[in-house]
C-alpha cells in the first residue's frame, strides 16, 4: 500500500509568453497568469506532482478542500480516487473546469508518483509509446516570429485575432508556401456569431489550414454544426471543456476533426484518456491545448501525444517568459520542431519549489489590455459582450481579398 500523507497546492504568478496567435505583444487576455501545481506525498516518501488549470488561484484552493478526502488512501487505485473526488464535489452541483482542474491536477500527480514507484516513465503506465517525438507547432503572429520558427525546423504555425486574421494568414502563407502548415485560432474576445464563423471559414478556404480553431463560443454547438456543414476545412474545438461528459457532443455528432482538451482543465489523465478512446472510435485527431499552461501540464501532455494513435500535434510558444524553464528542474528537448518524449521515470520533471516560492501569487483574470480590446469593432469595446456581430462584414473578413488567394 502506497498511503497518501499530504496533498499540497502551488499556486505562482507567470509572466506573459512574448507572442502568442493572437498578439505580437504577448498574451491576448492578460498581461500575465498564474500556474498552479500540486504535490502528493506518501507515508514510504514517495512524491508525484501535477498541475491545475481553468482558474489557477480558484484551483488551488479546490485542490486544498480535495486533498483532505485522500489522505489515508493507496495511491495506487488511481481512477478509484478520482471517482472518490468526484463524487466528493457531488453537493456543490455540477463540475466546471475548477473543479475538474483540481482534480486533474492531483490525478496527473497520481500517475505521476506511480510511474516513479515502478521506475518508468509515464508513457510506459499508458500502454507504450506511438513515437519518440512529438510534432509541435507555435504561435506566430508577426513575420519575424514565422520565420524564426521555420528556420529552427517548426513545419507547423498557428495565428488567429478576429479583426485580421484572413490577411495574417495571407502574409503567412506567402512567406513560408505550402509545405507549412497554418492553423487559425477565433476563439472571442469576443466571440463570433455562427453566420460570421461562416464568413471566416469560405474567407480562409483558400489558404488550406491545418485547422480553423473555435470559431463559435463553446456554449454555441447548435451554432458549430452551422460552420461544421458550410466549410470543409477542418475544425478544432474543446480547450474549454471538461470531462468525458464535456466531449461527448462534440465527438458523438462528428462536429469536430480535432479536439483540444485542456491538459490542466480536462478532469487529468484518467480522463483524457478515455476522451482519447472516444475520439479514436470517431476517427477523430486529439491537439492538446497547452499554450498558456505551465511547464508540468506540458510534460503529461506529451507523454499522452506519445502514448495514444490520435496523438496529432502539440502547443507551444516559440518563446515564453524565461521563468517557465526556472519553475522546473529541466526543460523539455526540442529537436527540429518536436518534443522529444522524456525517458525519465514519472512525468520526468520535478518543481523548484523556492522559485515558485519567489512568485506568489496575484491577479488571474482578464485585464482588458489594448490588443484585447482590440478585437472589438470600433466604439463597441466598453460593452465588453461575449458574442458580437462582426460590422463592416466585408471588411472584416476581407472576402474579395481571401477567395483571390
Amino acid at each position: 500500500m502506497m498511503k497518501i500523507r499530504s496533498v499540497t497546492p502551488y499556486v505562482m504568478q507567470a509572466g506573459a509568453p512574448t507572442e502568442t496567435s493572437w498578439s505580437a505583444k504577448g498574451m491576448s487576455m492578460s498581461g500575465s497568469r498564474c500556474w498552479c501545481f500540486v504535490q502528493v506525498e506518501t507515508d514510504d516518501g514517495l512524491c508525484g506532482i501535477g498541475e491545475g488549470s481553468g482558474w489557477p488561484l480558484v484551483v488551488g484552493a479546490a485542490i486544498a478542500d480535495l486533498g483532505q478526502v485522500l489522505v489515508g488512501e493507496d495511491a495506487r487505485n488511481i481512477d478509484r480516487l478520482w471517482h472518490r473526488m468526484f463524487v466528493a464535489q457531488m453537493g456543490h452541483g455540477r463540475t466546471g473546469v475548477v473543479g475538474s482542474g483540481a482534480i486533474g491536477a492531483i490525478d496527473m500527480a497520481l500517475w505521476d508518483l506511480n510511474a516513479k514507484a515502478l521506475g518508468v516513465p509515464l508513457w510506459r503506465m499508458l500502454g507504450g509509446k506511438f513515437r519518440d517525438r512529438v510534432r509541435a507547432y507555435v504561435h506566430a503572429s508577426s513575420l519575424e516570429t514565422a520565420q524564426i520558427a521555420v528556420a529552427q525546423g517548426f513545419t507547423a504555425l498557428k495565428t488567429g485575432n478576429i479583426v485580421d486574421c484572413v490577411e495574417k494568414v495571407a502574409m503567412l502563407r506567402g512567406a513560408v508556401g505550402p509545405a507549412i502548415d497554418i492553423a487559425v485560432d477565433l476563439h472571442g474576445p469576443p466571440w463570433l456569431t455562427a453566420a460570421d464563423a461562416i464568413a471566416a471559414a469560405k474567407a480562409l478556404e483558400p489558404y488550406a489550414l491545418m485547422f480553423l480553431e473555435e470559431p463559435v463560443p463553446p456554449e454555441d454547438v447548435d451554432g458549430l454544426a452551422r460552420v461544421r456543414a458550410a466549410t470543409h476545412l477542418p475544425l478544432a474545438a474543446g480547450e474549454r471543456l471538461s470531462l468525458l461528459w464535456g466531449y461527448r457532443d462534440l465527438i458523438d455528432r462528428q462536429l469536430v476533426d480535432i479536439i483540444q482538451p485542456d491538459m490542466g482543465r480536462v478532469g487529468g489523465i484518467t480522463q483524457l484518456r478515455k476522451i482519447a478512446a472516444l475520439a479514436e472510435a470517431h476517427f477523430i485527431q486529439v491537439a492538446p491545448h497547452a499554450g498558456t499552461l505551465g511547464p508540468v501540464a506540458e510534460y503529461a501532455a506529451i507523454h499522452m501525444l506519445a502514448s495514444i494513435p490520435n496523438g496529432m500535434i502539440h502547443e507551444r510558444f516559440l518563446t515564453d517568459w524565461p521563468g517557465r524553464e526556472q519553475a522546473i528542474s529541466q526543460p523539455l528537448l526540442l529537436e527540429d520542431g518536436h518534443v522529444v518524449v522524456p525517458d525519465r521515470p514519472g512525468l520526468g520533471v520535478e518543481l523548484n519549489h523556492d522559485f515558485i516560492e519567489a512568485h506568489p501569487p496575484q491577479r488571474n483574470v482578464q485585464a482588458g489590455g489594448g490588443h484585447y480590446l482590440g478585437s472589438y469593432a470600433p466604439g463597441t469595446a466598453e460593452e465588453r459582450l461575449y458574442v458580437q456581430p462582426r460590422r463592416a462584414r466585408a471588411a472584416q473578413f476581407q472576402i474579395d481579398k481571401g477567395n483571390k488567394a
